[in-house]
């Protein structure tokens, strides 16, 4: 049976640790007890936790210790403290809003294991652009820890009550009669999953459990993880092949022949299904969502606090997602056995249920086809230092005649752009070429559109040639 190969580990290029919207990243040699702690007592200090602090962590060898030192800062800004183990960050963050406190979860997400991170979430969810100013400029007038005792508290229900939120809202039934292939790897919610689908009645098959952290990007499916997921579907009969990236919050699902669906077209199925009125999504995200009949469809720039702040702003039946799948509920909504509380954070449960469920007894491949005829696909370069990407990102950005050299070797040229987010150059044959650094990794993201998935992949392949030259030259082709 395949198992996808551990992708070698980037070499560190322009990864000191950073602190945004997603949180804090950086190596691990680099996110030292006091570098944590001073986070950790800002966040306490800047934003709304009602006093109460859970922490989750991932399967990462580094996560264990840093969150010792997250719960130790905690108690020394004085939370009350919650230590809710390894656990998918959507579940921790279902915790921390049934604790009526915020959460930190560690965690580096879909990154190598030779760097980790702290997600913030205060009371409200997820932090803002606000509270990451409002963070940023606690730092630089951090306390000093004061005395303190290390009583935490321990929520090992957590997990539990997650499983529960999507068996009670789906019924026993839900996925009864299908065999779901599960791709374990080293993803903190493997266990979860598997719990949520044999409740929901199907027939699962574990395949490639790891001890060792895989880094699984769900945007960018990685070559021999695509693979994998078509030998094992073959070999086995599967329906379907799930999995999540580290922490959980991303869905990957494969078809009954391994090919993967794209997340944002999981997230046009699963409003649907929820009967969304209003949906937020990136500008990263497929176009074909404008063709779905939605009241509202609002285009924002890329990563969840965008979203989110978009979301509040619209209200009402209103959900979000993003290109890598996850998709966030700003409502109540009526799942197809119960009720769903809203959980506005990045989920990969909900999506990857919703799709299988929409499938009925059919093949999941039929109903991905009935969506638009719209392709979307994304890869990145990776071992490239951030100040690199932002220059090249910059020139295409101030000069159009960069561009249009960059288009030159893609043969196409450019209709319109969009600086909303780096530079998204829609093509005069109706395809699109997006090109952005990544704000959390040394990686520059390419996404491409088009109206089948072979224009698509060899729109792709082009274009990452194109910036590999790019990079490597320090010219755009």
């Amino acid at each position: 049976m395949p198992v996808a190969r551990v992708p070698r580990a980037e070499r560190g290029h322009g990864m000191a640790p950073k602190f945004g919207t997603s949180g804090l990243r950086g190596l691990v040699t680099e996110l030292t007890d006091d570098l944590v702690a001073d986070h950790v007592r800002a966040f306490a200090d800047a934003c709304d936790t009602g006093g109460v602090l859970c922490v989750g962590r991932d399967l990462r060898p580094s996560s264990p210790e840093i969150a010792t030192a997250v719960a130790r800062a905690a108690r020394s800004a004085g939370l009350r403290v919650i230590d809710c183990g390894e656990i998918p960050t959507p579940a921790l963050a279902l915790a921390a809003r049934q604790h009526g406190g915020g959460a930190v979860m560690v965690t580096g997400s879909h990154i190598p294991a030779d760097r980790n991170g702290l997600k913030f979430y205060a009371r409200g969810g997820e932090i803002t652009k606000e509270d990451e100013a409002a963070i940023l400029a606690a730092l630089d007038s951090v306390r000093p820890a004061a005395e303190h005792d290390d009583d935490v508290e321990r929520d090992d229900q957590a997990g539990a009550r997650f499983v529960s939120r999507y068996v009670s809202a789906c019924g026993a039934e839900a996925l009864s009669g299908k065999r779901i292939g599960l791709y374990s790897h080293s993803a903190v919610g493997r266990d979860h999953l598997a719990e949520i689908l044999r409740a929901l009645g199907a027939e699962v098959t574990e395949l490639g459990r790891s001890d060792t952290f895989i880094p699984v990007d769900t945007e960018a499916v990685a070559p021999e993880v695509r693979q994998a997921l078509s030998e094992w579907a073959a070999e086995l009969g599967l329906d379907a092949i799930v999995s999540t990236d580290g922490d959980s919050d991303r869905p990957l699902l494969g078809d009954e022949s391994g090919a993967v669906v794209p997340g944002d077209v999981l997230g046009q199925i699963t409003a649907k299904m929820l009967g969304a009125e209003t949906v937020v999504t990136p500008i990263s995200s497929n176009s074909g969502v404008t063709d779905k009949g939605f009241e509202q469809v609002i285009r924002t720039r890329i990563g969840s606090p965008y979203v989110i702040a978009a979301m509040e702003e619209a209200g009402g039946r209103v959900v979000g997602y993003e290109a890598n799948g996850g998709f966030l509920l700003g409502y109540e909504a009526q799942g197809p056995a119960g009720p769903l509380d809203a959980l506005p954070t990045r989920d990969s449960v909900l999506p990857i249920l919703m799709c299988l469920i929409a499938a009925g007894s059919g093949p999941v491949s039929l109903r991905v086809a009935v969506e638009p005829p719209v392709v979307t696909l994304a890869d990145r370069l990776q071992e490239v230092p951030v100040e690199h990407s932002r220059a090249l990102v910059e020139r295409f950005r101030s000069s159009p005649s960069e561009r249009a050299t960059f288009l030159d070797g893609l043969d196409a040229s450019e209709a319109s752009v969009d600086l909303t987010d780096g530079v998204r150059m829609s093509l005069t044959d109706d395809r699109v070429v997006h090109v952005r650094p990544s704000g959390n990794a040394p990686e520059l993201r390419l996404y491409v559109e088009a109206r089948d998935r072979d224009s698509a992949h060899a729109l792709l392949s082009r274009g990452l040639d194109q910036l590999r030259a790019a990079v490597g030259t320090g010219r755009p082709g």
